[in-house]
């Protein structure tokens, strides 16, 4: 796991004991934090080990916390933590907020965070097998695959790839990506946002938080993406779907969706410094997701596709 002499001796609330809230309990207090958690369900209050208070942030005085850390599941807009959290003067952060934060103590290594309404996980798990390719040490973490605070530190050099939903963007300070990757946007989770605009908002906040040597990568193919291009005070680079050629070769990227990811993932690994001939090889060999567009077989002429991952009628279609 990622412990850090950032957290020692701090005090932080848990709220949330799934898979995520776990890794972040465990990281805190093997880093010498003293930690309050809880989950309304027992089995979950019951995982968490020695060295836990467990009880309810809604029922204590959050005075003098240095954090409230929430699942990305919590409501914050409506939840009543982010009111009680406010008026201790309490940060609400998440897991990888806290990963930023344990980062200056970690080997010098590389972020990459990667947002959008659809194809994020495609384009995670694709930069992730590119790297790996290169044979680049690297982790893959944030919406997809182990909580990152739950895995071993890269060796110097190594690239951390995240996938980053906008509700895990809303509940960091300072990550600040070494490169940012933005898709794209349609109406999504509208009932944690106040209108389309505020949704698109908070994937800004991903660039907002970049510091200006860093670098920018987005999809400008909507008016969203292309406003927010316009917006980028540090290094950009544009991409677009039409900048994919053939696809035939790589048999887990078709269609004009995977053609934007590819753009963005080459776009990410030229900036790595890793060389074409490797990623074309890796482009190949991706194996794709489960559940992400799976062939599953063809029978009687008719393709079968598994694409239960889909969120929302745009990813679908």
């Amino acid at each position: 796991m990622i412990v850090s002499p950032a957290f020692r001796g701090k005090r932080y609330a848990v709220l949330g004991l799934a898979r995520s809230g776990l890794a972040t309990v465990r990281a805190l207090v093997a880093s010498g934090a003293h930690v309050v958690a809880w989950d309304s369900k027992d089995d979950a209050r019951a995982s968490v080990g020695d060295g836990v208070t467990l009880s309810d942030p809604l029922e204590i005085d959050l005075t003098g916390f240095d954090g409230v850390v929430v699942s990305p599941g919590v409501p914050i807009n409506r939840h009543p933590i982010a009111d009680k959290a406010h008026a201790a003067n309490v940060p609400l952060i998440g897991d990888i907020e806290l990963f930023s934060q344990a980062r200056p103590s970690l080997p010098p290594h590389k972020v990459i965070g990667i947002t959008g309404t659809n194809g994020k996980s495609t384009t995670t798990a694709l930069i992730h097998h590119i790297v790996e390719t290169a044979g680049i040490p690297a982790r893959l973490g944030g919406n997809i695959g182990l909580p990152i605070l739950g895995q071993e530190p890269l060796p110097e050099g190594g690239v951390y790839v995240l996938e980053l939903s906008s509700y895990q963007i809303d509940l960091c300070h300072a990550l600040d990506c070494d490169i940012a990757v933005l898709l794209n946007i349609t109406p999504d989770h509208l009932d944690r946002y106040d209108g389309f605009a505020d949704y698109a908002a908070a994937k800004e906040r991903l660039f907002t938080m970049q510091h200006v040597d860093k670098v920018a990568v987005i999809a400008t193919e909507d008016d969203r993406t292309k406003m927010i291009a316009s917006r980028i005070n540090h290094r950009l680079m544009r991409v677009s779907s039409k900048q994919v050629g053939d696809q035939s070769r790589w048999p887990s990227l078709q269609g004009p969706h995977n053609a934007q990811n590819v753009a963005a993932a080459r776009a990410v690994a030229e900036v790595l410094g890793i060389k074409a001939s490797t990623i074309e090889e890796a482009l190949h060999t991706y194996p794709g997701l489960p559940h992400r567009m799976e062939r599953v077989r063809e029978l009687g002429g008719v393709v079968y596709v598994n694409d239960s991952k889909a969120t929302n009628p745009t990813s679908t279609a």
